[in-house]
């Protein structure tokens, strides 16, 4: 049992240690970018740096949780959640331009922060790997539902080939809240717990 929690921690620690030269890059990215007269080609790849910095803290954050859910390590907190608005935020993150947030919403029960992470995940890869233009997200109730998952997308975003850090993370969030994610044709139905009051 020791052994194998020793490499989720390995992997824990490097999420954490490889923070702080990523805040360095960062953060000069960004003092660059407001100084006047920053000519082009100079300005674009400044915005760049930015982009991909950012793009790095979110691999290290899905990373560190999957080390955390891993080791065993991780235990939510359920929070009372609007299954709209977690949908409405990860979809922000895939792109307004790429994903299209439906639905009534409901109450559920997780982490919020999690959920979100999960479902931008397993979002940004079935419009990645379909690859599709544009993506729908439905929420009613607990579940929510994302369409179209290609069949050339549909084995990477449930993990059956390991090709996308975001969805392997998404699923193994999804589980790890009490929840559960499956394929119904094109379509990737993911249920989260219900809240208590509901």
């Amino acid at each position: 049992m020791a052994e194998d929690a020793t490499f989720p921690r390995l992997v824990s620690l490097a999420c954490h240690d490889l923070r702080t030269p990523l805040a360095t890059i960062a953060g000069f990215a960004h003092t660059l970018s407001r100084l006047d007269g920053l000519a082009p080609p100079a300005d674009r790849f400044v915005e760049m740096m930015i982009t991909a910095s950012g793009e790095m803290a979110q691999l290290l954050d899905g990373l560190g949780l999957l080390a955390r859910i891993e080791g065993g390590g991780y235990q939510p907190t359920p929070v009372e959640t609007d299954s709209l608005e977690l949908a409405q935020r990860a979809g922000a993150r895939v792109g307004a331009d790429k994903v299209d947030v439906q639905g009534a919403g409901g109450a559920v029960a997780v982490d919020p922060e999690a959920a979100e992470h999960a479902l931008y995940g397993l979002a940004r890869c079935a419009v990645r790997h379909g690859p599709v233009e544009r993506l729908t997200i439905f929420a009613e109730g607990a579940e929510l539902r994302v369409s179209p998952v290609t069949p050339a997308a549909a084995p990477v975003v449930m993990a059956r080939e390991i090709k996308d850090l975001g969805a392997a993370v998404g699923l193994s969030v999804v589980r790890a809240l009490g929840g559960s994610a499956e394929l119904d044709g094109e379509t990737l139905v993911v249920r989260l717990p219900r809240s208590a009051a509901y």
